[in-house]
């Protein structure tokens, strides 16, 4: 916490010497979103690159002077919290004055570009995001307040815990991890007792796309236990875009990268591949919409395509089929296929890529 108080302090020192020499203060922060700040490695996914490009935030430039105040209001709000050891979510700092900052989206890109400048992560700064993840199967932890969880035979799942970082006495038996995209399908191998039937696993959803909470427990019991990861996703561009979240990152979470990737992951479903191999009706299928399309375009110019040449077949087949489908498309050959067919044959016979 010295740390983060310290750089903080160091942020509105410079500010202050800019007004002592008359000269208008300024921030200045990393190039999220722009594609030359990133590299790719294998080790870690993407991250960002130590000499990046910058930006600007003037006090005296009517674009970004609002943009200017914002972050030093946050910056006041982080460093009463952690002079305090209070913790506050990115919802209850929005709702500090929601006239003053118009939008939870504008919060959160605030919060993201410090966590950034500070070259601090996120939790460190005393802000939690609010959770929307499940995680169900063999898993028991206690929490940092010393409650004990237990997901292992419930048949309803857990929130993911708001600080991931805090939970202690991780024990599992599972000999997998189940990333499942949707809630629905999540809920559905929930009811089919998906996690004891087959072998002892953890299956986790983060509705989604997944917040920052969801990604650091998969991190965390990746560190664990180091079981395989699969992942189970629709077979369009959303899914496979969400799939590559919790493998190699995101560009604009690069720089936070070392703590949320886990480039050990594995496709396991739904394959473009699998569609043709299991005879789905062509009227179950749903056709690329040019949103979809333009979304696959730009996945397979990613870098990280280039290293998995299977990957690069499925989205192929996929752009020359101009085809997708959802998960639930498996009900077409029967009710519970996707728990009692697909799954286990795929973990059985090695189907992942």
């Amino acid at each position: 916490s010295s740390a983060v108080l310290e750089a903080i302090e160091n942020t509105i020192q410079n500010v202050l010497e800019s007004l002592a020499q008359k000269k208008a203060p300024v921030l200045t922060v990393a190039n999220r979103a722009d594609w030359r700040n990133i590299e790719f490695k294998d080790s870690v996914g993407l991250q960002m690159i130590s000499r990046c490009t910058t930006k600007q935030i003037r006090s005296d430039c009517p674009r970004s002077a609002l943009k200017f105040a914002l972050m030093l209001k946050i910056l006041s709000m982080i460093y009463k919290m952690v002079q305090s050891n209070t913790y506050a979510t990115k919802r209850d700092i929005y709702y500090s004055d929601t006239q003053l900052f118009g939008s939870q989206s504008v919060v959160d890109n605030i919060i993201n570009d410090i966590s950034c400048m500070l070259r601090i992560p996120r939790r460190s700064l005393h802000i939690l995001s609010t959770t929307k993840g499940f995680v169900a199967g063999n898993l028991s932890y206690t929490e940092e307040d010393g409650t004990k969880v237990n997901c292992t035979g419930s048949a309803t799942a857990v929130t993911v815990p708001s600080n991931v970082q805090g939970i202690k006495n991780l024990i599992s038996h599972a000999t997998f991890m189940l990333i499942v995209e949707k809630d629905a399908t999540f809920q559905r191998l929930l009811d089919d007792d998906f996690c004891n039937k087959l072998s002892p696993c953890i299956m986790i959803t983060g509705r989604g796309v997944p917040d920052l909470n969801t990604r650091l427990l998969v991190r965390k019991l990746w560190d664990s236990f180091q079981i395989p990861i699969f992942t189970l996703m629709d077979a369009d561009p959303h899914g496979i875009e969400i799939m590559c979240i919790y493998k190699y990152g995101s560009v604009s979470m690069s720089f936070e990268a070392h703590h949320l990737t886990v480039p050990s992951i594995k496709w396991l479903g739904l394959l473009p591949s699998d569609l043709e191999r299991l005879n789905i009706r062509k009227d179950a299928l749903i056709p690329l919409t040019k949103r979809d399309q333009n979304k696959l375009a730009s996945i397979q110019k990613r870098p990280y395509i280039a290293c998995q040449p299977m990957w690069k077949k499925e989205l192929e087949i996929m752009a020359a089929s101009k085809l997708k489908a959802e998960i639930q498309v498996l009900t077409s050959l029967s009710s519970d296929y996707l728990s009692r067919v697909y799954l286990p044959n795929k973990l059985q016979f090695g189907g992942w890529l």
